[in-house]
């Protein structure tokens, strides 16, 4: 019986970081070999092709080079010699890269997205584990079809609904909204569900400037002025509770959308979808009837990607409101 051929994708983050005495913190070090050293009978569990993709941080990471990531993922997928993908990435922007190669990856195969919460000077370095995990996630037949997912620390979470919750803790990514979608311990994987939906886009090119503002008590409209200056393709508004903003941060949104800007609403709570129920000045009704789009449970950065990635794949609004709103 062969052994799962498996593509690991090398792009940094602190799986690939060692404290350097020079320097006097955490840096960039490890090559994909390396890494791969680390982990006891790795060549035994899959026949392993390296690519070394980048050393990236998590915040050095953007738009742009999740795209080139997203198609190098697509080309190793169309290969018939390749079973699954892993993708090694910095956890501070981890959520991000997952999701939007969930958005932009259009193949049956397991793609997982991994990292570490501590480096490979640590006694407690968590890469080996979570590559090791990810290789038997990726080489199992139950997760095909299931998109984009993200392995660490045992836990198995679907790239749409897992958020990097602790700043510090290894078990920092969880589901608020749903929990994992599968388990591992004693190298044994227990799948409990799937993805509850999954959307492809085609993106020839992404927008350069789709902002992300959070509400805060006495908000004005300025801030949404300036980036319809700017050029805003898009804008994403992370509302008070279930789905509401100061009056004028209303109208300013209001503003954009005369001008044909989508504007998406998720709330800055972290559990639980935005909904149009309260009809003061400002609420969530007064928002839907202006014509802002919704964006159910999803977080702010995640609203925010996805929205790039429909305006990248030529939606018009009213495409991007049914993305957005399919559970309505």
């Amino acid at each position: 019986m062969r052994k799962p051929r498996i593509a690991i994708i090398f792009t940094g983050g602190t799986i690939a970081m060692k404290f350097d005495v020079g320097f006097g913190g955490i840096v960039p070090a490890l090559s994909a070999t390396e890494i791969l050293d680390s982990v006891p009978g790795i060549r035994e569990l899959a026949d392993i092709t390296a690519v070394e993709f980048g050393r990236f941080p998590g915040p050095h990471v953007t738009p742009d080079i999740m795209l080139q990531l997203s198609r190098t993922c697509a080309e190793l997928a169309a290969s018939p010699d390749i079973d699954g993908i892993i993708v090694t990435h910095g956890t501070d922007t981890l959520e991000e890269t997952a999701f939007f190669l969930d958005c932009t990856t259009n193949t049956e195969k397991p793609i997982i997205v991994i990292g570490a919460m501590r480096n490979s000077s640590e006694l407690d370095w968590d890469g080996p584990r979570n590559l090791r995990d990810a290789i038997l996630v990726a080489s199992h037949e139950g997760f095909r079809g299931m998109g984009v997912l993200v392995c660490l620390s045992g836990n198995i979470n679907a790239a749409s609904e897992v958020s990097k919750t602790d700043t510090a803790e290894l078990s920092t990514f969880a589901s608020f909204d749903f929990g994992p979608i599968a388990r591992i311990t004693n190298q044994k994987i227990t799948i409990y569900r799937r993805p509850h939906h999954r959307e492809f886009f085609d993106v020839q090119r992404l927008p350069s400037f789709v902002p992300l503002l959070k509400c805060y008590t006495g908000m004005d409209g300025d801030l949404v002025r300036v980036c319809l200056e700017r050029g805003a393709a898009g804008i994403v508004i992370e509302a008070f509770g279930v789905g509401n903003v100061t009056p004028p941060i209303y109208y300013a949104l209001t503003e954009a959308i005369a001008k044909d800007i989508p504007v998406v609403l998720v709330s800055r709570c972290p559990v639980g979808r935005i909904e149009h129920v309260y009809a003061y000045e400002g609420a969530g009704k007064h928002l839907y009837d202006a014509g802002v789009i919704f964006a159910d449970y999803l977080n702010g950065q995640k609203a925010r990607i996805k929205l790039m990635v429909a305006i990248g794949a030529g939606y018009s609004n009213e495409q991007i409101r049914g993305s957005f709103e399919w559970a309505e």
